[in-house]
């Protein structure tokens, strides 16, 4: 899959370096992996869920959210949003 964009990933584990690992781990997989549907990207990271048009992932053990628009057919994952658990909690990011 072709993520855009990685730039997200680095600014977030700027701020908060012990997300780095677990946020690169995400990126490898995603980036080697061509995901056919939901169910195909559910087998390889158990903690997605489907939230509206949005994809989420739990980073780091549910410390983090990821939260991305997946293209399944043109191969994209759009990062919207890299957010602490507060952050994740306060909806903001649903509003798009």
């Amino acid at each position: 899959m072709h993520i855009i964009s990685k730039k997200a990933l680095v600014a977030f584990w700027l701020k908060h370096k012990e997300a780095k690992p677990p946020l690169s781990a995400w990126y490898t997989v995603c980036n080697k992996t061509n995901f056919e549907n939901f169910a195909h990207l559910k087998r390889a990271f158990s903690s997605v869920d489907k939230v509206g048009k949005f994809t989420v992932f739990d980073i780091g053990g549910n410390k983090w959210r990821l939260i991305t628009i997946v293209n399944y057919s043109g191969r994209k994952i759009y990062v919207r949003h890299v957010l602490t658990h507060d952050e994740y909690d306060r909806d903001f990011w649903k509003r798009e």
